[in-house]
């Protein structure tokens, strides 16, 4: 039988299929389905910045509404006061690591890194077993500059390494002009892994009504090759794991984003899509690729197709159509 086993961010998973995080992640029913379902390793829902700074915010100013003003009173407040968001979501974590054997990730959602990053310390006294966090920054902004815009995540990353001794995974957008470079320095800093990439929100209107909306919110199959391409562009070339997201719908999806070098690949429109039973037929068709080309391990493969090890560099970096359509030519 093969052995399915990979370590991801320092944690060792039974299997690298990892459920992302997402409304599918978000209870502890939802998550205790996950790890009967088969699932490697599970990221919760994430909990937006905003959400932690208005918490922090509200909890102050009951404090200052009891009177208990200054620091050395705090241990007089009644901290069972201070309810949704972030207790709600630290009882989760807690609540799960008490009754699944999977690493149990806690998910921040960042836009700056200001006033919440102790934020982390807290997950880890919940129980998590690491912290991703989903740094998504438009670079929309025509006042900032390429390195103001980059300076954001290392500045979080920084922050919260101060905050926690848990292993931290970056889940980042493809939005740079230099990304293979970015993800380089990324891999320098205190993160154990890197996933490429995060899903971002895709706004729509309707024309008649003129309300806004999302649009495309499940990836597809065919989103698979962007992360693909950057899995085995980076392979090989970064110190740190590499997880792959958006696209992975397949068993086969899995084989391609090992074979290409990740460590893991997380996977969420494909358990919408199929239900969360969806997980062990992925499984099945990893454990028979292996079982029918002789690999007993995962490690014994990984990477087989990076750029780092491929025969045909080029191909990673080909961006045209031009091969394509050459070959197409007498279909029409």
């Amino acid at each position: 039988m093969a052995n399915l086993t990979t370590n991801y961010m320092g944690l060792t998973l039974k299997n690298p299929i990892i459920a992302s995080s997402s409304g599918l992640t978000g209870s502890l029913k939802s998550i205790l389905a996950l790890e009967e379902a088969g699932v490697g390793a599970i990221v919760v829902k994430s909990i937006f910045e905003e959400e932690i700074i208005a918490d922090t915010h509200d909890n102050l100013n009951k404090m200052h509404a009891t009177g208990f003003i200054y620091p050395e009173t705090m241990e007089y407040f009644d901290f069972d006061e201070m309810t949704d968001p972030v207790s709600s979501y630290l009882k989760l974590i807690s609540d799960a690591k008490k009754q699944v054997n999977v690493p149990i990730i806690a998910s921040i959602n960042c836009v700056t890194a200001d006033g919440w990053p102790s934020f982390a310390s807290k997950a880890e006294e919940a129980g998590a077993d690491g912290v991703e966090l989903n740094i998504f920054a438009l670079p929309s902004d025509m006042n900032r500059t390429e390195t103001e815009n980059e300076k954001l995540y290392f500045d979080i990353i920084s922050s919260v390494a101060e905050n926690t001794k848990l292993p931290i995974a970056i889940k980042i957008g493809s939005y740079n002009s230099s990304l293979a470079r970015f993800i380089k320095k990324l891999s320098e800093t205190r993160a154990s892994a890197i996933v490429l990439f995060n899903r971002s929100y895709n706004p729509d209107f309707d024309i008649y009504t003129f309300d806004y909306n999302a649009s495309h919110v499940l990836s597809t199959s065919s989103d698979l090759g962007f992360s693909l391409r950057w899995i085995a562009l980076m392979s090989g070339r970064v110190s740190k794991d590499l997880a792959a997201s958006t696209g992975v719908h397949t068993g086969e999806a899995v084989v391609k984003q090992l074979l290409a070098g990740a460590k893991a690949v997380q996977v969420c429109s494909a358990l919408y899509r199929n239900g969360l039973g969806y997980v062990k037929s992925m499984l099945s068709v990893l454990e028979d690729w292996m079982q029918e080309m002789g690999y007993k391990t995962i490690d014994e493969f990984r990477g087989k197709m990076s750029q780092e090890k491929s025969y045909n560099p080029a191909a990673f970096e080909r961006v045209q159509f031009m091969k394509y359509f050459k070959d197409r030519d007498s279909d029409f």
